[in-house]
């Protein structure tokens, strides 16, 4: 096929027009990728700024959490520091308490035992004229006034003198007893040498502390004298039988309590 210059022309002038078509389409959609590349690199951008913020937020709250966590192990070794503590407190105390009753019961033992010795040495005298008794861990030997002295007197009768030595005959084979003497009278006024009761009472118990020491030989440092005159008394003073019971002079004996109170006081 043969052609001519203008059908030439035209062919030529077509495919510069087709090309400078694609050539516009493609530049147009290069802008259009630009434009969505740009755009999607400012949302990626501020993705990447808002996940900054969140990782920087998330650290704080890390550090809040280790910071919590370091006070709460603090306290709790600071608890477990004050339990051990309290553990070993009231182990101690535990520790404390069974000596303390282990002791009261030594001396709940030796007060039995005392009374025991104490009844078998006086038994030979009447009910109406001494009592041996055991509370709060001592013993008590009441001894009538008709048993020791005539009324009105601190002079010790020879029936209360055999009573004396044969309680002293048990203390002195007990040497850790403590020996508290306490005269006692009813509540009639006296007369007579002493001016009051208070001197008859007096007068009484040291009467009797004297025989113990210096005849019988009772450790005068384990003895010790006072008189309670009308003022503490067992009965009622209104009747002759209550009067009579108030007349008396107590032996108050107590087991040696040093290792009791060494404990109490530590």
């Amino acid at each position: 096929m043969k052609y001519t210059g203008k059908t030439f022309s035209i062919l030529i002038v077509s495919l510069v027009l087709l090309a400078s078509c694609v050539s516009k389409r493609k530049y147009l959609d290069s802008q259009v990728a630009l434009r969505l590349s740009k755009s999607d690199s400012v949302a990626l951008a501020r993705k990447i700024n808002s996940l900054q913020d969140n990782i920087a937020q998330l650290q704080q709250q890390i550090k809040a959490l280790t910071d919590a966590n370091t006070s709460a192990q603090a306290t709790q070794n600071q608890l477990n520091s004050q339990l051990s503590s309290s553990k070993e407190a009231y182990q101690q105390q535990q520790q404390k308490l069974q000596q303390l009753q282990s002791l009261l019961d030594q001396q709940k033992q030796k007060a039995a035992e005392l009374r025991k010795k104490m009844t078998d040495a006086l038994s030979g005298f009447n009910s109406n004229e001494l009592t041996v008794t055991q509370k709060n861990g001592k013993v008590y030997v009441s001894l009538s006034e008709n048993l020791l002295f005539p009324s009105g007197s601190a002079e010790v009768n020879d029936k209360g003198k055999d009573a004396l030595s044969k309680l002293a005959a048990v203390l002195i084979i007990n040497p850790d007893i403590s020996v508290n003497i306490e005269g006692h009278t009813d509540s009639i006024p006296i007369r007579s040498k002493y001016p009051d009761n208070w001197a008859l009472s007096t007068a009484r118990s040291t009467a009797i502390v004297r025989i113990l020491v210096n005849t019988y030989h009772v450790d005068p440092a384990k003895v010790v004298a006072s008189g309670h005159s009308q003022y503490d008394p067992v009965e009622s003073n209104s009747t002759p039988e209550g009067r009579a019971k108030n007349r008396r002079t107590e032996i108050i004996l107590s087991p040696k309590l040093d290792e009791l109170y060494k404990l109490i006081g530590s």
